[in-house]
């Protein structure tokens, strides 16, 4: 088995891919975004390198969700104070933060490490057609 370096990878370049939200189910959207973040999509993948690509997601307020989840699906945070448990509803998430909900979703399919804040930190979020990435030159996913 052949074990590869971070310094073998380093004329690796990362491309840009554009994702439309509209209509597609949240969890299933965050899948397949984080499967492009990791990298797990190229021939040269391995789990304790990050060459992942980056994802601009375009719509992202505007996925679906099955069932009640929209009401019913609720989001904790801690304050660290006694008593400062926060809770929030999807629809109410939605409303106050629109990118929010896609980026816990991403997150929580990431891996639980050090490489997982250079994950994220490649994703795009828009709530609009249109980005600020046209110069990158990304490849459209259906």
């Amino acid at each position: 088995m052949k074990t590869i370096t971070p310094t073998q990878l380093t004329g690796a370049e990362r491309k840009w891919y554009v994702i439309d939200a509209q209509d597609q189910t949240l969890w299933r959207l965050a899948t397949k975004i984080a499967v492009i973040l990791k990298g797990k999509n190229k021939a040269s993948f391995a789990p304790h390198i990050d060459n992942g690509d980056y994802v601009i997601v375009t719509n992202c307020d505007k996925f679906a969700v099955t069932g009640k989840k929209l009401t019913d699906k609720m989001y904790y945070r801690h304050s660290g104070y006694l008593g400062g448990l926060k809770e929030i509803s999807l629809e109410d998430l939605l409303e106050k933060k629109p990118t929010k909900a896609l980026e816990l979703a991403v997150s929580g399919m990431l891996p639980k490490n050090k490489l997982r804040k250079e994950m994220l930190s490649r994703l795009k979020l828009f709530t609009w057609v249109e980005h600020t990435y046209v110069a990158q030159k990304p490849e459209l996913i259906k």
